[in-house]
């Protein structure tokens, strides 16, 4: 009885008096979406059978009451100093595809890029890099970068204008979602408060 006792005040104080954990949630955590893409048969276990990987990875922030994109100064705001929004939190936005993607007409190779948006282009533009990104920040690592700081566009490999639509509602975390995915391809959206910016993409030829 004395062991059990003891067991069960040390899960107390793991757990609290509610009995949850009391690891506090991260303010802007790390997310990612992934979608497979070009399969030619269909398994009710496996998937797209041959199909190939699209995923992009980001941070999270939390929309907090704040009007995001209503405010006068929204891009100032979202940019923090660089010259392009990160498109997310924390590390720089990526998007890897194991396949060959056409955006706008403009076809990238299979392999890993830094992810844009340019708010000040009017719509805005969705922007593809080949800055590397880190993974950590490093302030004395000059060849890749954290976030969209030290961004220049002489590393772009795609720049195309976004839909950018009002919803009906507003989505409190900020997320990056594949939709309308076919076996061609589909549209890359980003979420947040009553805000959804997407372009679409198909597997190249």
């Amino acid at each position: 009885m004395a062991r059990l006792v003891v067991g069960l005040a040390a899960l107390g104080t793991l757990t609290g008096s509610g009995g949850r954990a009391q690891e506090r949630p991260i303010p802007s955590p790390a997310g990612r979406a992934a979608t497979q893409i070009g399969g030619d048969v269909y398994d009710p276990v496996r998937g797209f059978v041959g199909g190939a990987w699209v995923e992009i990875r980001h941070g999270r922030p939390i929309r907090r009451g704040r009007d995001i994109f209503g405010l006068d100064d929204y891009r100032e705001f979202l940019n923090d100093g660089a010259p392009v929004w990160r498109a997310g939190a924390n590390q720089t936005t990526r998007l890897i595809s194991e396949v060959p993607l056409v955006f706008g007409g403009t076809t990238i190779a299979a392999g890993e890029y830094t992810v844009f948006i340019d708010l000040a282009a009017d719509p805005w533009s969705f922007v593809l890099s080949n800055w590397p990104a880190q993974v950590g920040y490093d302030e004395g690592n000059r060849e890749a970068l954290f976030g969209a700081f030290e961004y220049t566009s002489d590393r772009d490999v795609l720049r195309m204008p976004m839909t950018v639509e009002t919803l009906p509602w507003s989505f409190d975390q900020l997320s990056w979602q594949f939709l309308d995915i076919t076996e061609t391809g589909g549209s890359l959206g980003l979420f947040w408060d009553a805000t959804l910016a997407s372009v679409p993409f198909t597997i190249a030829e």
